[in-house]
């Protein structure tokens, strides 16, 4: 499970080195154990080795190996569900915390990259939704209404005004917040390994647990080759859980995507091309992403797996890439990755208990960098005594498993390869 060009692609080859991690040997007790190590795992062990509790995070592969080093690298605020229906799903009353939980994360990540130095190009210049016709241009307007009756900053520019930001007159208006930006997102993951581990936690990479046990004494974990004993467990592997609560992994349906980067840029060229450098995606349903590294690389991407059909993604992000910007005549990718995003029915994440003294978040739903974040910081402070259960905000969910998840994910894979086989040839 190492990283290699198909799994990572451009943030395995540019993010800054990890920290020196090794696997688990022998038998550690600390206060809380926590199985992964993504922004939720290593959020949640920096700020309880903060508070003074003894934390120990067993990775099965590396920092970062997951969801947590392959996204598209945007830090939104929110989730996909609209405000005002996020509201009728939970009620007004945890469905306003949540909003404001959530509209409030990019900020948390900002300070955390600042405080602790994490080297990931961050960005913060905002993101842009793109509305792809009058119907996109619908929805983002609405979306922007929502928002701003929450006194977000948000706006909606015009087709002229999103052109100049965008680089390009192919959308129809974008919606601009404020709150968001992008980083390098395997390299925020390995800045937030090493203060974890600063701050005074152990971090065990290649230490896959492979059974774990409660007694009246605690929780033990056990790994190929060593057992931690804790009074708290968290996990913290969203949909790449393996053998351990696998209910958390099938309790979502797994929608794959995928991210191709070209070579840098040159310089006349890229001046014209996401000049402030937002990141961008759009309002189609099967939507593509688009943004800038800080060497100038334009990474594309939209749903899919790079498998048999890696070739039809490839010519549907080099064709959509020339209709937005036809000075992209000579475009080649240097860099092709793909992950897995987990979703639920309702597109939001929940809590979950998994026993006494064991939680977990998931369902981030391709929201995973602030999100994530965000809920290791909060499952932190209510083990540490700094947060009521009831006070938490996100909905209490058990894990069950979702109807039809393997067929639906495969679906979802076929679609794209379908879609994306015709897409932008006319």
């Amino acid at each position: 499970m190492d990283i290699d060009a198909r799994s990572h692609g451009l943030w395995g080859a540019s993010a800054a080195p990890a920290p020196d991690t090794s696997a688990l040997d022998g038998t550690r007790h600390v206060d809380v154990a926590i199985i992964g190590a993504g922004y939720t795992g290593l959020s949640a062990a920096l700020h309880l080795a903060q508070f003074g509790r003894s934390v120990a995070v067993l990775e099965a592969a590396t920092p970062g190996f997951g969801g947590s080093g392959r996204n598209v690298g945007l830090v939104n605020a929110g989730m996909w569900v609209m405000p005002d229906a996020l509201r009728q799903s939970l009620g007004q009353d945890l469905g306003g915390r949540m909003l404001s939980f959530l509209g409030e994360a990019p900020s948390a990540v900002f300070d955390l990259i600042e405080r602790h130095d994490i080297v990931c190009e961050a960005q913060r210049q905002g993101t842009l939704h793109c509305a792809v016709g009058q119907s996109g241009l619908t929805e983002i307007t609405e979306r922007a209404r929502q928002w701003a009756a929450l006194d977000a900053p948000v706006e909606v520019l015009s087709a002229k005004d999103a052109a100049a930001k965008l680089g390009t007159n192919h959308f129809a208006g974008a919606l601009w917040d404020h709150r968001a930006g992008t980083i390098q997102p395997l390299g925020y993951a390995r800045g937030l390994c090493r203060a974890a581990m600063l701050a005074g936690a152990q971090v065990c990479s290649q230490s896959p647990v492979i059974k774990i046990s409660e007694d009246k004494d605690g929780w033990c974990l056990s790994t190929p080759n060593g057992e931690v004993h804790a009074d708290w467990v968290i996990a913290a592997t969203n949909v790449y859980t393996a053998s351990v609560w696998p209910e958390l992994a099938t309790s979502q349906c797994v929608l794959p995507y995928f991210n191709m980067a070209t070579r840098p840029l040159p310089t006349d060229v890229l001046g014209a091309i996401l000049p402030e450098k937002q990141g961008a995606w759009d309002t189609r349903s099967v939507l593509t992403s688009f943004r800038l590294d800080d060497a100038g690389r334009l990474v594309f991407g939209s749903v899919g797996q790079l498998g048999i059909e890696a070739s039809i993604h490839a010519g549907f992000a080099r064709r959509s890439l020339l209709a937005m910007y036809p000075q992209l005549e000579e475009v080649t990718f240097e860099h092709q990755w793909w992950g897995q995003i987990g979703m639920t029915p309702d597109n939001l994440p929940s809590l979950s208990v998994l026993g006494r003294n064991a939680l977990a978040v998931t369902g981030f739903n391709g929201r995973g960098i602030a999100p994530g974040t965000v809920c290791g910081r909060v499952m932190a402070h209510h083990i540490a005594g700094n947060l009521p259960f009831s006070e938490i905000p996100l909905p209490v969910r058990a894990p069950t498993e979702t109807p039809l998840r393997r067929a639906r994910g495969l679906g979802y894979r076929a679609g794209a390869a379908a879609l994306h086989a015709v897409a932008q040839r006319v």
